[in-house]
């Protein structure tokens, strides 16, 4: 990886390109995001660097943070996440990483925890299709069929049965970023992402491109 950064969901839009063509875009405000850590291979085993992002209150913070901040010379910060790039050497605690860090054409993997939906039942966690609910099967609404079988007399473990829906990390890879906005630190990737609005997400990038 060479390049990564910690943003902030703002929403959805569209954008039209130099055709005219409708692109569905997702905004993110991506940094400005202060060097906390710099690891490298001859003191760790191998290259990162820790970013924080978003301005903290001490009150905020644990006791163990603050010393960690004041290390560094900087800010405190109430998210921080650390990337494993090939080469930081260029890197040093106390730069700032900025939204420009990408550009537009660039193909990045964006990570972040989906809405929790709480306990759902199977139809809508899993899309099972429901039970017939007419001709002497009712009353059942929407409930899953048969849920075992014969021989052996049990339900197999992994079974798609109802429970905890969303609140889990999930990573989209290999979208598209179409435009920058290095004033406002603002990065637009076609298509979704995961994550309500305002949600914490982590930019790098692709693993496939």
């Amino acid at each position: 990886m060479k390049k990564g950064i910690i943003g902030k969901k703002i929403g959805m839009t569209q954008i039209f390109d130099e055709k005219g063509n409708v692109i569905p875009v997702t905004v993110i405000q991506a940094g400005p995001c202060a060097v906390v850590q710099k690891k490298t291979v001859e003191a760790d085993g191998y290259d990162a660097i820790q970013l924080g992002f978003v301005e903290a209150k001490e009150k905020h913070i644990t006791k163990a943070e603050k010393g960690h901040f004041e290390k560094a010379g900087v800010s405190y910060k109430r998210h921080l996440k650390e990337f494993r790039l090939d080469d930081c050497s260029a890197i040093n605690v106390g730069d700032v990483i900025t939204a420009d860090t990408f550009a537009a054409g660039d193909k990045v993997d964006v990570t972040g925890v989906t809405k929790g939906r709480g306990y759902t039942g199977a139809i809508k966690r899993w899309n099972l299709h429901k039970l017939q609910a007419t001709h002497g099967v009712g009353p059942i609404h929407r409930q899953s069929g048969s849920m075992g079988v014969i021989d052996p007399a049990r339900i197999f473990k992994n079974k798609k049965m109802a429970g905890q829906y969303g609140n889990e990390q999930v990573t989209v890879q290999n979208l598209k970023v179409v435009k920058i906005d290095s004033e406002k630190n603002l990065i637009a990737v076609k298509g979704a992402i995961p994550g309500a609005k305002d949600g914490i997400v982590f930019i790098r990038d692709s693993i496939k491109a």
